[in-house]
């Protein structure tokens, strides 16, 4: 583990972008770069951040753990389903093949938990026993387990209302995916969600949630986007787990409740993070990977452009 030393001298440090000159087109948006190199399009992502992106650079390696163990996660289930990842040609960058994303994104979970109006416990506590068209039992408690991890599909912001809550049925019924695709994506994403939580629990962590986006490559279903990451899944600490009270996060939603502590509310300006607490979330996220893959966080030295250009070089040539 990095020393807070190291996380203080790293604040504020972040790749947000790759600028190759001479090679293909390029588009850059929110969370990744796009080269167009001859007829095919790579996508390349650094040392950003998914969730809360505003606070990009202020938490040093965010981005670079969210690369790094999603390209150790694609490892893990590659026997299960296809990925998109091309390599990872340094620490601080991932390079992926296009693919077409499905319209729809896959929450996962695993136990009754969640504060918002479209989380699972909101929707039971307020008298709802079969929330996203799936039966729950009575007399569950917050922060149970459920009897078999469930799907809980939602629409993709660029494809209609964000969060809009779908049932398999209506899927199905308004053409959104094909009957046979959407078995396939269900299947996946269970498998998938199950080893997370046989791999988390061996590293004393939760596998609560998680989201999933798959899409097609050459007619193919894949598995794209960042995996079982502290900003696309709920991490809890086992041994806190059962205790009595909230079990501890170790994921974003330990920022989101210091934002909460400090009045933010999601509206204007974010608040500058202190130094010392940017070193402690790292720390977290960070502990994160080490514990999901017994590996220990090496961060990557900037500039890394020599060597995304000696990869993209490859991958064009």
């Amino acid at each position: 583990m990095l020393t807070q030393e190291d996380l203080l001298n790293a604040v504020p440090n972040a790749m947000t972008s790759v600028d190759v000159a001479g090679l293909g087109e390029k588009q850059t948006g929110k969370v990744r770069d796009i080269y167009t190199l001859g007829d095919k399009r790579v996508l390349i992502t650094t040392d950003r951040v998914s969730a809360f992106d505003s606070v990009v650079g202020a938490i040093p390696y965010k981005g670079q753990v969210l690369n790094q163990l999603s390209v150790w996660w694609f490892k893990q289930m590659e026997d299960i389903v296809a990925n998109h990842l091309i390599s990872a040609p340094d620490p601080n960058v991932t390079l992926a093949r296009e693919a077409d994303p499905l319209p729809v994104e896959i929450i996962v979970r695993g136990y009754i938990t969640g504060v918002t109006s479209t989380s699972l416990w909101t929707l039971y506590n307020a008298g709802e026993r079969k929330p996203y068209g799936i039966s729950l039992p009575d007399g569950l408690k917050k922060d149970d387990p459920l009897p078999e991890p469930i799907i809980t599909p939602t629409t993709k912001a660029e494809a209609g209302q964000h969060d809009e809550r779908l049932t398999r049925d209506e899927i199905l019924e308004r053409g959104i995916v094909e009957p046979e695709l959407y078995k396939k994506v269900e299947e996946a994403a269970i498998a998938v969600f199950k080893r997370g939580q046989e791999i988390a629990q061996k590293g004393g962590l939760i596998l609560v949630d998680t989201k999933y986006e798959f899409g097609l490559i050459d007619g193919e279903l894949a598995l794209i986007d960042e995996i079982n990451t502290p900003d696309s899944s709920r991490f809890w600490v086992a041994e806190t787990y059962g205790k009595g009270e909230e079990p501890e996060n170790f994921d974003k939603e330990y920022l989101r409740k210091w934002f909460k502590s400090v009045g933010y509310s999601g509206d204007g300006d974010i608040p500058a993070i202190p130094d010392e607490f940017a070193a402690e979330l790292a720390g977290r996220y960070i502990a994160a990977y080490e514990k999901l893959t017994g590996e220990t966080f090496v961060p990557g030295e900037l500039p890394a452009q020599p060597r995304i250009q000696a990869a993209l070089a490859g991958i064009a040539s």
